[in-house]
Parts: C-alpha cells; sequence; structure tokens
C-alpha cells in the first residue's frame, strides 16, 4: 500500500541555511545592480580619457605638421621671388653682353692694321683700340657674372623644388594626422553616448566639483612679470572650448593656450609642447611657480601653466575647456619650464 504520511519538515538549522544563502544571493544581486553602472560609467570614462590622450598626441604632431607646412610655403615663395628677380637681372646682364658684342662686331669688323693703314687720324684709331681692349675685358667680365648667376639660379630652383616636395609630403602627413584624430574622437563620442543620461550628468557633476576644488586652492607668486601677465591672460580664458589645432582667442588646444598667453606678455613661444619644453631653463617640480610651463609624459605630449598650490591651468583635452585641476590630472610630470 502508498504510504499516506506527511513529508518531513525541513529541520530548524536547514531553513535558516536556506534563508541565509537565500538572503545573501538577493545581496549580491542588489550589489550587481549598483556596481555594474558604475563600473560601465568608470570603464567608459578610462576609454575615453585614453582616447583623448591619443587625440591630443596626435594634435601635437598636426601643429607641429602644420607649422612645418606654413615655413615651408614661406621659404618656397621666398625662393621663388628670388628666382623671378635674379632671372630678371640675368636677361639684363644678357642684354648687356649683347650691346657689348655688337658694338665690338662693329669696331672690329676690319683688320685693324688696314684700319690704321687707313685711317687719316692714327691718333684716334689708336684711341679707339684702347676703348676696343677695354671692352674685350668688361666682355670676360660680364660672362663670369652670367654664369655665376646662372649656377646660383639654378641652385635656388633645385631648393625650391626639393622645399615643394617637402610641402607636399608634409600636407600628406597632415591629412593623416587629421584623419587620427578625427577617429580618436569619433570613438570617444561613441563611448559617452553609450552612457546613459544620468551617467553623462554624474560624470559633469563630479568634473565640476573637481574643478571648483581646484580653483579654491591656485595662488602663489610668479616667477617674473611676464610669467604673472601669462598666467593672467590664460585665466581670463577659462572656460573657452578645446580645440584641435586651436591658438585662440576663442578656443585652444594646450599649446595653443600657452603660446597665446605667453604671447599676451610680449613672449613668442614655439607651437608645440616638444617645442616648448625648449623654451627655457628647465626645473623641477619643488622649484614651480605661477606661471611657468608644466611639461608632462615622456613625450612632452601635453603642457600647462603651473596655477600655485599643486595646480595647474590648462586646455586639457578634445570636449573639455580651459580650467584648472590638480597638476596630477595633466598626466605624468615630465619637467617645468621657466621662461626667461
Amino acid at each position: 500500500m502508498a504510504s499516506h504520511r506527511r513529508p518531513k519538515q525541513p529541520g530548524r538549522a536547514r531553513v535558516t541555511v536556506f534563508t541565509a544563502t537565500a538572503a545573501a544571493a538577493v545581496a549580491i544581486s542588489a550589489q550587481s545592480a549598483h556596481a555594474a553602472p558604475k563600473s560601465h560609467k568608470d570603464e567608459v570614462k578610462h576609454k575615453v580619457d585614453k582616447l583623448y590622450e591619443d587625440a591630443e598626441r596626435a594634435t601635437e604632431k598636426y601643429d607641429g605638421a602644420k607649422e612645418k607646412q606654413s615655413k615651408l610655403q614661406k621659404e618656397v615663395g621666398n625662393l621663388q621671388d628670388s628666382v623671378a628677380g635674379g632671372q630678371d637681372d640675368l636677361n639684363h646682364m644678357r642684354d648687356d653682353l649683347g650691346s657689348m658684342a655688337s658694338a665690338q662686331y662693329r669696331t672690329g669688323g676690319v683688320d685693324p692694321s688696314v684700319q690704321l693703314f687707313l685711317s687719316s687720324h692714327p691718333d684716334n684709331y689708336l684711341d679707339k683700340a684702347s676703348t676696343l681692349d677695354q671692352l674685350s675685358s668688361k666682355q670676360v667680365g660680364a660672362l663670369k657674372k652670367i654664369q655665376d648667376k646662372q649656377r646660383s639660379l639654378n641652385q635656388q630652383r633645385q631648393e625650391a623644388k626639393d622645399k615643394l616636395r617637402d610641402l607636399a609630403d608634409t600636407r600628406k602627413e597632415l591629412g593623416k594626422k587629421k584623419q587620427q584624430i578625427q577617429g580618436k574622437l569619433s570613438k570617444a563620442r561613441s563611448l559617452l553616448n553609450s552612457l546613459t543620461a544620468k551617467e553623462r550628468a554624474k560624470l559633469a557633476a563630479e568634473q565640476r566639483k573637481k574643478d571648483q576644488q581646484a580653483a579654491s586652492k591656485v595662488g602663489g607668486g610668479s616667477s617674473s612679470a611676464r610669467a604673472a601677465a601669462a598666467f593672467a591672460a590664460a585665466k581670463s580664458k577659462i572656460g573657452s572650448p578645446y580645440v584641435w589645432g586651436a591658438t585662440g582667442p576663442s578656443s585652444f588646444d594646450c599649446s595653443g593656450l600657452t603660446q597665446w598667453a605667453y604671447k599676451q606678455a610680449g613672449v613668442s613661444l614655439p607651437r608645440t609642447s616638444q617645442a616648448q619644453l625648449n623654451a627655457g631653463q628647465q626645473i623641477g617640480r619643488s622649484q614651480l611657480k605661477t606661471g611657468d610651463l608644466v611639461i608632462f609624459n615622456s613625450d612632452a605630449s601635453h603642457v600647462a601653466l603651473y596655477a600655485g598650490n599643486g595646480q595647474i591651468l590648462h586646455a586639457p583635452k578634445p570636449g573639455a575647456s580651459v580650467r584648472f585641476e590638480k597638476l596630477e590630472y595633466g598626466g605624468q610630470f615630465s619637467t617645468g619650464v621657466r621662461v626667461g
């Protein structure tokens, strides 16, 4: 016969274990639900920051290539003007030589001894013969000048040709750098768009808080009146957007801001952060004063102005604006530069 006994009830200890396990599972699930968005947000921010860092490196290379292009264009223009002017000079020299040759032909068409024999005024002929000798000497000198000028023009033409070839290569390089930058920025935008509106708002709020904290801590003496003036100029541009390749006055990249700021103080800085590395006396972190340049990363791919108390003022990255931040946020400290 089938058993009609009631099923055995689990013991209290067993029920307690089941309950604890279920509670733990619920807690872990709840924790994961909260952690996942945070993890995703942080992961996206890390990837975006890396893309922006790569884009800035490409931007500094783009700036260098653009500066080289501008320099080459000017040099080619000067060479072409010089060649055109030299060709005019050469044409005049050839005309003068032609006039000398015509005069020589007219006076030297008859044998000199016959001219002397037929001349009714031998003294006049001897004077003419003397002039003829001088004319030959001038002719030789003119020929030498023409040869030298021709050689110089050929060299200038070759130099212009080489620089035009360099200019074409530089333009290709500019195009590649531009594509690299646009590719990095496009990926960064796509990643940011993968965040929810709430996550993007939280990132923006965190950044505003950092900006306010950094701004409240700046201060300290400058190394010179020019450094103070440059810092004041840069400070007036807080909130201006980072735009790759921009040198102001309404938008900047990192080296564009420092170059523009020092220009307002009457100091001419090179265009790129790599070149600005050698724009003055290199100093250690402990020696930094307000207005000094701060160079970041082993490849000197970022530059900022020191703002005192461990803060910097800079155009940080694409998608951001000119602002104060902790020095550590600029990247790996390389060196300070005190501009004379």
